[in-house]
């Protein structure tokens, strides 16, 4: 399990997902990936700073953006 920083790209406040680019790759995004039912949809905005929990670090689909930051 690893924590990674993150700059939010886009939000689906339908299903409550993201796309995120993570901190040192500046090519590759991260689609689909969970966001934690307890942040606002209002504290989405694109070009945030996320956190992101990865439980397995080769699999993207098992992460979780946890919390937004300034």
């Amino acid at each position: 399990m690893s924590l990674k920083k993150a700059v939010l790209k886009s939000f689906n406040s339908g299903d409550y997902t993201a796309t995120v680019q993570v901190a040192g790759s500046y090519k590759a995004y991260l689609e689909g990936i969970a966001v934690a039912r307890n942040l606002p949809a209002v504290e989405m905005a694109l070009g945030r700073k996320v956190a992101v929990v990865f439980f397995d670090d080769h699999n993207p689909k098992e992460a979780v953006v946890i919390a937004v930051y300034t």
